[in-house]
């Protein structure tokens, strides 16, 4: 997309100029949307709170769902910040001027490697090393030289799953846009518009859906 113009490219082209000064955007849209959600709390939610508070009883029941309502309230602040920074990322890529910076692969390598290495660490300070990685073994015991290194690579492959998954499909998302704008430029095609702002929210849930389903995985190794 360095061919295409945004706003930040008026200060400089260079890629990694544009990918993290659209990445703090993104960090920084998010901040002001929380701290405008919480300026003034009210018992009746208006407005920005109540569209937060929306987004995290949202977030709550999605995760309630896959691990329970328990589990989900320790995790909703990690799983919900990762949505909403992962959900605005993609948007405004959608909007001319800018780039998404979750099509660049170092921001998508970069949160799944978080959660990777995060929900191993739940895992092991919930249920201790060695009984966390006895479920590596699988449920036969003679077949634990064959199990173990099966979900060594299962789990490592958690991160190109994360990361490919949502750089590949925003990164398409902005070279279909690209092609759009230069067919159609001086007509707003609404009907890829609003199917690109679709993805952008679905990858976003798929985020946030794996994310659940990993920390789910690790807290519950003794019920397996």
């Amino acid at each position: 997309m360095g061919e295409m113009f945004t706003f930040f490219g008026l200060i400089s082209e260079n890629h990694d100029f544009l990918f993290v000064t659209h990445m703090v955007l993104s960090a920084l849209i998010a901040l002001v949307l929380v701290k405008v959600a919480m300026s003034n709390l009210q018992v009746v939610p208006t407005g920005t709170q109540n569209l937060m508070e929306a987004y995290i009883s949202g977030v709550l029941s999605m995760g309630a769902d896959v691990m329970g309502r328990e589990n989900a309230r320790k995790y909703v602040a990690l799983v919900a910040t990762i949505g909403l920074f992962v959900g605005i990322a993609n948007i405004i890529g959608i909007i001319p001027g800018f780039e998404a910076p979750s099509a660049n692969l170092n921001m998508t390598l970069t949160l799944a490697l978080s959660v990777f290495v995060y929900y191993n660490y739940v895992g092991i300070k919930k249920q201790g090393v060695i009984a966390y990685f006895k479920h590596f073994s699988g449920p036969v015991w003679w077949l634990a030289w064959l199990m173990f290194p099966v979900e060594i690579v299962s789990h490592f492959s958690r991160i190109v799953s994360l990361s490919f998954r949502l750089f590949g499909n925003i990164k398409g998302d902005d070279m279909f846009l690209a092609v759009m704008l230069m067919l159609v430029p001086w007509i707003i095609p609404l009907v890829p518009f609003a199917l690109l702002t679709f993805g952008a929210f679905l990858q976003a849930f798929i985020f946030m859906m794996l994310t659940y389903v990993y920390l789910g995985g690790a807290v519950a190794v003794e019920e397996h």
